[in-house]
């Protein structure tokens, strides 16, 4: 398997597609993962885990309300895992993120995930990488053991934006009353860390691959939304769910 190499994967949307027709095909995709919801709920069979990873400002809040806000709130939850408090960090690393794996007919979305320890913790050498190393293998058998154990699809998804948008969106931030509630003064201090994310990024992609990435261009929003979208409804599909009959 080759080795996944940031630079050479576009931040865009391919440049052939049409805005208008794929927004379109987007809001038909929702419609679909209604129903598929639904099924997922009660055949209470498999749960599905989305990750969502990216830089700040690479658009993780907005996909999560775009693509998952319209499903019922029953069957789809989301977490957000920022520092962890004084009790999780007593424990072990996946103590905190353990207890919100989705339960069976359950969608559970991540919103940063796991990944941050191997990820923020090592950009700022609060680890050395002989413990990231071991905190990827444990990464891999706990994903290991929620999807072959628990019937639980994985969706890996990595905003891919690039710097120029990054910087774009931060400084909206400081001039969109709208968006000021988001700004962070740590944000643009860890933008000037770009390179150093970008290398932990791909140590995580290429050592935690046993569930494969999806490598998402994250510039254009409408694209982002429309490609975990389609996965999302595609990996539902497969399942071939079929609600429950009575029992005679």
């Amino acid at each position: 398997m080759s080795k996944i190499r940031l630079s050479t994967i576009s931040t865009t949307a391919p440049k052939k597609l049409d805005k208008e027709k794929i927004k379109a095909e987007t809001r038909e995709i929702l419609i679909e993962l209604d129903e598929l919801q639904n099924l997922l709920y009660a055949q209470h069979k498999y749960s599905v885990l989305m990750v969502i990873q990216g830089m700040d400002a690479s658009g993780k809040d907005g996909v999560i309300k775009n693509v998952t806000g319209t499903l019922n709130p029953q069957g789809c939850t989301v977490r957000s895992f920022k520092a962890p408090s004084t009790e999780e960090a007593e424990h072990d690393f996946l103590w905190r993120i353990h207890m919100h794996a989705p339960g069976k007919g359950m969608i559970q979305v991540f919103n940063r995930s796991h990944y941050e320890d191997i990820l923020i913790q090592r950009v700022h050498k609060w680890i050395d990488d002989k413990i990231a190393f071991k905190r990827m293998r444990a990464i891999n058998d706990f994903e290991k053991l929620l999807s072959v154990h628990n019937e639980t699809r994985i969706l890996k998804f990595y905003l891919h934006v690039s710097p120029e948008a990054q910087q774009q969106r931060l400084v909206e931030r400081t001039e969109d009353p709208r968006k000021m509630w988001k700004y962070n003064e740590n944000d643009l201090a860890e933008a000037k860390l770009w390179d150093k994310y970008m290398d932990v990024y791909e140590d995580a992609f290429n050592h935690c691959n046993d569930i494969p990435w999806i490598i998402v261009p994250a510039d254009h929003n409408w694209y982002k939304e429309y490609v975990i979208a389609l996965t999302l409804r595609d990996t539902l599909k497969s399942l071939k769910m079929k609600y429950p009959r009575l029992k005679k």
